[in-house]
Parts: structure tokens; C-alpha cells; sequence
């Protein structure tokens, strides 16, 4: 008999996702879904972690009946919670999604759906980022909850490359209209960010920084190209970060560094 598989379902957006209620459903044909989110969003978090404060945990249910944890930490957090104990079972899969707006390009560096799936890499647990992309509060999830499905059921039956996690955008539109899966690379997004300065109504200054995409190189075979085409985009992302081109020219350069001289205490 094959044992029951473990998901873990973690997000950004907060317990108030509408994307929980279908993820939950479509995964849970695939085994026991557990859902431990952040109580707030967390957009833009990133792969920080809570170090100075102890972390708050409280058992909810989902608009679905679903159980679910939520907590003050961050994506990340989730996941560590999950993988450290706070579960009875370890994840066989991590899922972080459905995020709402694309996750492509510069932006995995900021997004903490994707934060939250490296570190479900990090502690050995195949992992998934799925993000949509489309904002406002009239989102269609179904398709991307139905892919995330397929998705794990590849995963959890094939397994998947132990330094790699894969990063999934989804076009918001409806199932029949998307023109199909296409396996790409990062693309390039560009921001045109702003700082502005207002006044509270005591005279202290504060500030908002931030701006939209003005622009996306949709180069052929980018996640970017995919997504304009109407394509769902599975990019494989890993955690070596090293520009393993520029090793040896590096190692040619003048490194005639010395450690400067002690002074003596006399």
C-alpha cells in the first residue's frame, strides 16, 4: 500500500488568500495537505526569518473548512516551523502559492513565495513556487490550483534534482484559452522605482518607494516570453549563485594582498 504523501502549503499573501481554499482542494486529492501561512502579507519579504522574537502559532480553518495554522512570521518561518517539528510528519513536498501577481525575472529576489519554496530546498523537501499573473480581488485560481496538482503528482512520482526548486507563472486566464506549458529560463523585468516624500499630519516626513514594470525583455525561451504567449512558464531555479565564468579570470588577477603589520604593545 503506498503511504499517504505529506504537502505543505505556505504562501505571502497571508491567511486571507483567496488562492487557499482551491489549492488546498486539488492537492489534497494527492495526500494530507497541511497549511501553515503567514497571519499578514508578506510581499516582497524576501528569505527573511524571524532570530530576535519567538514566533506565534494559531490553528484557523480556511473560507473552505480546511484546517490551517497562521502565524506572525514570515514565509519562511512557515517552512522552518513545518521542517523542524512543529509538524507531526516532515513534508514530502513544499508548494508556496498561489501568489497573486507574476513572480519572473529580477523579481525572485524580492518574492517571498519563492523564498518560502528555498527553503523548503534548503531542508531537503522537493519544493514549488506558483505565482499568477493578476492582481485585484476577481481571480480565477482554479487553473493554477489544477496545474500546482499535476505538478506535485510529477514531483512526488518522479522526484526532482536535489538543488533545484521550480518556479511556475500562470496567465489568468481560463483553462481552455492557455496556449500550453513551456519550460523556460529567467527573463528580465525592469522598474522604474520612485521615492516619494509626504507629511504626516504632525509635519514628520515619510516615504513610499516602489514603481511598476516598465518594461520586460521577452527574449524566446524566458518566462517572461511564455507568459506573454499565454503559457503557463516552469523555470528551474537552484541556489548556487556563483558566476562560475568569471572563476578564472578572477583567479588572474594581481591578489598580492598582505596582512598588515602588528604593532607591538610597546
Amino acid at each position: 500500500m503506498t503511504p499517504r504523501r505529506h504537502i505543505l502549503i505556505t504562501n505571502d499573501d497571508g491567511i486571507d488568500s483567496d488562492a487557499l481554499p482551491p489549492l488546498s482542494e486539488a492537492l489534497s486529492e494527492l495526500g494530507d495537505v497541511d497549511v501553515i501561512v503567514p497571519e499578514r502579507n508578506w510581499s516582497g519579504a524576501s528569505h527573511s526569518i524571524t532570530l530576535f522574537r519567538p514566533l506565534r502559532v494559531r490553528a484557523t480553518k480556511l473560507r473552505n473548512g480546511h484546517a490551517a495554522y497562521m502565524t506572525d512570521g514570515s514565509p519562511t518561518d512557515c517552512v522552518r516551523l513545518a521542517v523542524l517539528g512543529f509538524l507531526k510528519h516532515r513534508p514530502d513536498i513544499v508548494v508556496s502559492g498561489i501568489n497573486r501577481g507574476a513572480n519572473m525575472g529580477d523579481d525572485i529576489t524580492y518574492s517571498g513565495t519563492v523564498a518560502a519554496a528555498m527553503e523548503g530546498l534548503l531542508s531537503n523537501v522537493p519544493s514549488v513556487a506558483i505565482s499568477i499573473g493578476a492582481f485585484g480581488g476577481d481571480i480565477d485560481y482554479g487553473p493554477a490550483a489544477s496545474f500546482a496538482a499535476l505538478l506535485a503528482r510529477n514531483i512526488l512520482g518522479r522526484g526532482l534534482a536535489p538543488d533545484t526548486l521550480l518556479n511556475v507563472n500562470v496567465p489568468p486566464l481560463p483553462r481552455a484559452k492557455i496556449a500550453g506549458v513551456e519550460v523556460t529560463r529567467l527573463g528580465k523585468r525592469t522598474y522604474r522605482d520612485q521615492l516619494v516624500e509626504r507629511l504626516d499630519p504632525y509635519g514628520n516626513p515619510y516615504y513610499w518607494v516602489g514603481g511598476p514594470a516598465v518594461s520586460e525583455e521577452a527574449e524566446a525561451g524566458t518566462d517572461v516570453a511564455a507568459m506573454r504567449a499565454g503559457k503557463i512558464s516552469v523555470t528551474p531555479i537552484a541556489l548556487d549563485l556563483t558566476n562560475h565564468a568569471l572563476l578564472e579570470e578572477l583567479a588572474r588577477w594581481d591578489w598580492g594582498w598582505t596582512a598588515p603589520v602588528a604593532l607591538s604593545a610597546d
